[in-house]
C-alpha cells in the first residue's frame, strides 16, 4: 500500500508539471482492478474521486490595467485611450496571452522586439505596456503622425507599410487598424 501511495504522489506530481495549461477544470482519479490510474475532467463513474480542484484566474476588468496604462500615457506621450484601445484588441486585457505567432502579453510584444524595447518580462503588465507603448510612439515618429499608418506597423510590421506608404491589403492588418481606431474613439466618448 505505502508503494501504491508513493508511486500515485509521483504519478500527480508529473501529471501536474506536465498538465499546467487546463483551463478551469477539475480534474478526477480513478484506479481500476489492475492498478492503473485513470484521469477525467468529466467523471462518468462514481469510482472516481476528485484529484485536483482547480481555482479559475479571475479575468481582468476593463479598468484592471489603467493605473499602468495611465503611467505609460504619461511616461510616452501617447493617448491613455489610444494605448488601452491597443490593448483592448491585442489581448483583451489577458496578461498572459499568446498569439499563434509568439507575441506576448497585454501589447502582444513578438519576442525578437523584447530586447529592442527593453522589456524583462513581457508578460509583466508594466514592462509590456510601457515597451509596447514605446515601439508605437516610435511607429507614430516614423510614419509622421499617421495614426492609422503606425498602427498598421504595429500589426504587420513597419517594412511592409513603407512598402505600400498605405495600410497594407491584408486583411487581417484592416481590421486590426479599424478595430483599434473603434475602440479609441469609443474610449474617448466615455
Amino acid at each position: 500500500m505505502r508503494n501504491n501511495n508513493l508511486l500515485i504522489r509521483a504519478i500527480s506530481i508529473t501529471f501536474l508539471v506536465m498538465v499546467p495549461s487546463i483551463t478551469a477544470a477539475d480534474i478526477y482519479m480513478s484506479i481500476d482492478s489492475n492498478g492503473v490510474l485513470h484521469f477525467t475532467n468529466a467523471p462518468t463513474s462514481s469510482q472516481y474521486r476528485l484529484y485536483f480542484k482547480e481555482h479559475p484566474k479571475k479575468k481582468a476588468s476593463l479598468k484592471s490595467y489603467d493605473h499602468l496604462i495611465g503611467e505609460a500615457s504619461q511616461a510616452i506621450g501617447l493617448p491613455f485611450h489610444l494605448l488601452k484601445a491597443l490593448i483592448r484588441v491585442e489581448s483583451n486585457f489577458d496578461s498572459n496571452a499568446v498569439s499563434k505567432k509568439g507575441a506576448m502579453g497585454l501589447m502582444q510584444i513578438m519576442p525578437e522586439n523584447i530586447k529592442a524595447l527593453k522589456i524583462r518580462d513581457p508578460f509583466d503588465p508594466r514592462d509590456n505596456i510601457m515597451g509596447g507603448a514605446y515601439y508605437l510612439k516610435t511607429l507614430l515618429n516614423r510614419f509622421e503622425g499617421k495614426l492609422p499608418l503606425a498602427l498598421a506597423a504595429y500589426n504587420a510590421g513597419p517594412t511592409i507599410v513603407d512598402q505600400y506608404q498605405a495600410i497594407p491589403p491584408i486583411k487581417e492588418t484592416m481590421d486590426f487598424v479599424k478595430k483599434v481606431m473603434e475602440f479609441y474613439y469609443f474610449y474617448k466618448q466615455g
